[in-house]
Formats: structure tokens, sequence, C-alpha cells
């Protein structure tokens, strides 16, 4: 990204049924917003068009053909989709699906050019999404095969300093166990190490970590998988000076206050993760998908079919998700300049008593 330039906020617009055009349309009404990013939705000016007016919304967007149009400023508005569109608030329909598809794919299009910084989603829905070119549990399956480079995602939901990721994601609750191995504890650990120090500037994180049956497993009277699985992985990552403790029963760990004295929370399973971290920050949380070479965020919320097109929408997630993509953002930039200009080693003369710096040795 050149100094001079704000950074590219790629926006799609999820379902168009739901309320992804609503709380994206209450986000930029605020001028400030468009003081910080240049915003770019991948969606339907018409269907934006639709939403403002139903739901007597202000907002003002450019309609745009190409990311370079995109002026600082100003909303703008890049058309994906059949200019027919047909909108049906509240209703899952598979032209909705279609619609979603079709810009998300545009996005991560114009992310391969070069052409957006980072990618904000509006929520979709999981089922009529799916065609022959998406057969995925949701976003974060999909952008880790098509941009991921070979790299594992990670989901972390993000509020403030709680950070709530996930060994497994979204698979079947009886697929759980015997989907867990060392293996995966021990990738995702590494990952979320890495992502709190690069994305979010935490020098020597300290990670929590959840059982997964309750009690811990009470000394195997209710399961084994912490003494044979999780244990094992946590002390081997230890060995490598990664800090992770536990492994913690999640409802003593939460209900305490506990969560507040560390950096990052390790959840076994969705529900284990989501059920607390929604309980505390639905409204501004922060679902962030680590581990990529793309920064892609989004609100925490789903498509909200039961309040779509009635203006009763909370924008403040979808907010922060913005701010959070532009936050890691930087973070990595400043990463990167760190790591391409590290200190030249030193070495210390020691044959006289001046004990002189010498400067001009290179190592």
């Amino acid at each position: 990204m050149e100094n001079n330039r704000k950074i590219r906020v790629g926006i799609t617009h999820g379902d168009i049924n739901g309320v992804g055009y609503e709380v994206i349309l209450k986000t930029f009404s605020d001028p400030a917003m468009l003081e910080l990013c240049t915003p770019i939705v991948y969606g339907s000016p018409k269907v934006a068009a639709y939403h403002r007016k139903g739901l007597d919304i202000s907002t003002n967007f450019s309609i745009i053909n190409s990311a370079e149009e995109a002026q600082e400023e100003r909303l703008s508005i890049l058309n994906c989709t059949d200019d027919e569109l047909k909108v049906e608030l509240t209703k899952p329909t598979k032209e909705a699906g279609k619609a979603a598809l079709d810009a998300l794919e545009r996005a991560l299009e114009d992310y391969q050019e070069g052409l957006i910084d980072v990618l904000v989603t509006a929520p979709i829905n999981k089922h009529t999404i799916q065609s022959e070119t998406f057969q995925f549990p949701g976003h974060t399956e999909y952008i880790e095969e098509r941009v991921g480079e070979g790299k594992k995602a990670l989901m972390i939901l993000v509020k403030d300093d709680l950070r709530m990721a996930l060994v497994t994601g979204h698979i079947p609750v009886k697929d759980i166990a015997t989907t867990l191995t060392k293996e995966l504890i021990q990738e995702k650990l590494a990952i979320f190490h890495h992502s709190l120090k690069q994305d979010f500037g935490i020098d020597n994180p300290r990670i929590a970590v959840f059982s997964l049956n309750p009690h811990a497993g009470d000394n195997g009277l209710i399961g084994t998988e912490e003494s044979e699985i999780i244990r094992p992985a946590m002390e081997e990552m230890i060995a490598k000076g990664i800090q992770c403790f536990g492994p913690y029963p999640a409802d003593g760990f939460m209900g305490s206050g506990n969560f507040c004295h560390f950096d990052g929370i390790l959840a076994m399973y969705h529900d284990q993760g989501l059920a607390p971290f929604k309980a505390l920050a639905m409204d501004e949380g922060v679902n962030y998908t680590a581990g990529l070479p793309i920064v892609r965020t989004s609100p925490a919320h789903g498509t909200a079919y039961d309040i779509a097109g009635q203006g009763l929408a909370e924008e403040s997630s979808f907010r922060q998700a913005i701010y959070a993509a532009m936050d890691i953002y930087r973070n990595r930039l400043i990463e990167k300049e760190i790591h391409a200009r590290p200190l030249r080693k030193q070495y210390y003369e020691r044959r006289d008593d001046s004990d002189m710096l010498k400067l001009d040795q290179e190592g």
C-alpha cells in the first residue's frame, strides 16, 4: 500500500434478503468512516438503492465498474450481479445465494490483482450460496481454498482483548471428538500464537486452552481426550516456547472471569467458543480469519432474516469488523517493516582497555 493513500476495504454484500446492506449503509452514513478508508462494496447498486429507500437511510454512494475507479471520501458500489436481481426480504433464495457468491468471487479476484487491501464480508446464508463452485461450510473454508496459498485458516472471534479461536469449526457435533488430534491442536496453537504476535502486536502471548469434556474429563471419569490428546499437544508446544495453559473447563473459566488474564482462548469446537463469546460481545464482536495472506473480517452476527428490512439491525459489529481489518493490516505492515530492516549485529573489540563498539563490521 502506498503511504499516501487510505486502506482500500473490499466489502461483499452478503445475502441481499438479510441485514447486510442495512449495516453497510448505516456504517457509512457517518462521514468519519470515509476519512479512515476507501470502501468498495461488491454487490448491486440497484439492491443498495432499494434497501436505502426502504430503510430511509441517507447514505450516498457512487456506482463504479472497476475497483480502480473508487475515489477517496466516497462509498463506491461495484456492480457484479444481474441487473434484474429480485429482493425477497427475510427469505432464503437461490438467487440471493448466487448474488452473494458472485460478489465474493469478484472481490477475491480483485484482491489477487492488488486492487483491494483487506476484505470485510457481510453475512451469507450457508445453504443458499452452495453451488458447483462453492461447496464449503462457510466463508472461511472457501477463502482458505481460493486465496490461502496453501496455508491453514483459524477462526478468531475478537472484541477488544477477548480473542476466542476454534480448533474445529463448521463440523457436526458427533464428529468433534474423532476430528480432534494432537497435530490439529498444535497446528491451531501455532497459527494462534503467530497471529497474536503479527496481527495484534502481542510480543509473548498467553493462550488459555479449553478442555473437550465437562470438568476437563475429571481425571478420566468423563473422558480421556484431555490426558491423551490435549495435554500432550500443549506440552510439546510449551517446549517450543509457546505459552499455553490449561486445559480449563469452559464453564468455570468463563464464569469466573479468568479469561481476562489471557491474550487468547482456544476452544475445542464451534459452540464451546461462540456461545460465551456472543453472550459477552454479540453487538461489537468480529469474526477474523487468521493464518492466511489475506486479511478478512466479518461481523459476528448472521443474516438476521427475522429483522431484515425493519431498520432494527445494529451496525456496531460491522463497523468494528472494518476497524479490525484496518488495524490488522497496519500491524502486518509494521511487522513486515521490522523484518525487512533488522538491526545489524554489533561486535565488541576487546583487545584493548577501551572496549570500543565496532559498527563497521557486518554480521
